[in-house]
């Protein structure tokens, strides 16, 4: 018995050390950590990416947190691409255009002129039109960074600090705006002005710039620059902006299958948030609205710009067989949206 007795001791320490020494691998294993980066500032961030960051730590019961940063946090905007494909951020969300992407799709991220209509315009494009297929591709042969999914936002309006009633009051206007929109609008006159996107108020508090060709009115009054501009423009350059999602390759690869099907599903609940966010309070804030006064080019002066963007689309075509295969897909489907009768026409 006291022979039994000490074998039982030796075994049981043995179970009670093996024990020990496993548990803290798995208890104290730390959580997946990314760090991610968006292109919105402080107060747009919160409706446009930190809901899809805050149901994705919650629903990862501490196998991984993202941490959020705001435009500019860690690296300026201008070099999201390069930051994320050497892994000194984990993830982006942003326009290809403005992270000054290196790839073939970049000038029609952000706002390509009038190439949408509306803010479904964008998931219906890349999910029903294949332009997922060519933005992979393209991001594939880039290498480092992995696109993952885009979605739309609101339409390009301008606000200003003077009216725009007229093609000719564009003439001289210093906007803040996305690179290729800007490139697009010189042609009229307009001075495009790249600065932080912090500073943008400031900017047009001061008259540096004479507002912003950037975003819709629902944005206006989020960020504050309805509070230093006092004017909006109804027509617009381009109807929904075209963002993505992206991830340092080799943080996507290492993650389990699990979390990559959860990260996708809250992007996804991030894009349907911003769909009715943006949609209704382009509504409310025109019709109700009283920071801003509302003012509209007559629809054959408008239609001089709408002409000199399909002459746009043509010239972009021309650079790679990759920009000729979006401008064909931006053309077959607005043939489409033309037969259908426009954007949700009665009657």
């Amino acid at each position: 018995m006291t022979a039994n007795r000490r074998n039982f001791i030796k075994t049981a320490g043995l179970g009670v050390a093996a024990s020990a020494l496993a548990a803290p691998a798995v208890l104290a294993q730390a959580p997946i950590r990314w760090r991610f980066q968006t292109y919105a500032g402080a107060a747009l961030g919160p409706h446009v990416t930190k809901p899809a960051i805050d149901l994705f730590n919650r629903s990862a019961k501490g196998e991984m947190e993202i941490e959020l940063y705001y435009a500019d946090q860690l690296v300026p905007t201008g070099e999201l691409f390069r930051a994320l494909q050497n892994g000194t951020i984990d993830a982006v969300h942003s326009d290809d255009d403005s992270m000054a992407a290196p790839v073939p799709v970049s000038i029609f991220g952000g706002y390509f002129p009038f190439a949408t209509k509306s803010i479904l315009d964008v998931p219906v494009l890349f999910n029903q039109y294949g332009l997922a297929d060519i933005w992979r591709d393209a991001y594939a042969k880039a290498g480092g960074v992995v696109w993952l999914s885009a979605a739309g936002q609101d339409a390009c309006h301008f606000n200003t600090r003077t009216p725009i009633r007229s093609v000719a009051d564009l003439k001289g206007l210093r906007l803040y705006t996305f690179p290729t929109a800007g490139r697009f609008l010189t042609q009229f006159g307009v001075v495009p002005v790249s600065i932080p996107y912090e500073d943008v108020q400031v900017a047009a508090q001061t008259g540096e710039i004479s507002g912003m060709a950037w975003s819709g009115i629902t944005e206006d009054y989020t960020v504050g620059w309805a509070d230093v501009t006092k004017y909006f423009l109804t027509n617009n350059i381009s109807g929904a902006w075209i963002g993505s999602w992206f991830v340092n390759e080799k943080r996507w690869a290492d993650l389990p299958q699990h979390l990559k099907d959860l990260w996708l599903t809250c992007v996804q609940a991030g894009h349907n948030y911003r769909d009715q966010w943006y949609w209704g309070g382009e509504a409310k804030l025109r019709a109700q609205g009283e920071k801003l006064e509302l003012t509209t080019v007559p629809a054959d002066e408008w239609a001089e710009i709408e002409k000199a963007a399909m002459v746009f689309w043509d010239e972009v075509a021309e650079d790679n067989e990759t920009t000729a295969k979006v401008v064909k897909t931006f053309k077959d489907y607005n043939g489409v949206l033309t037969k259908s009768g426009g954007v949700y026409a009665c009657g």
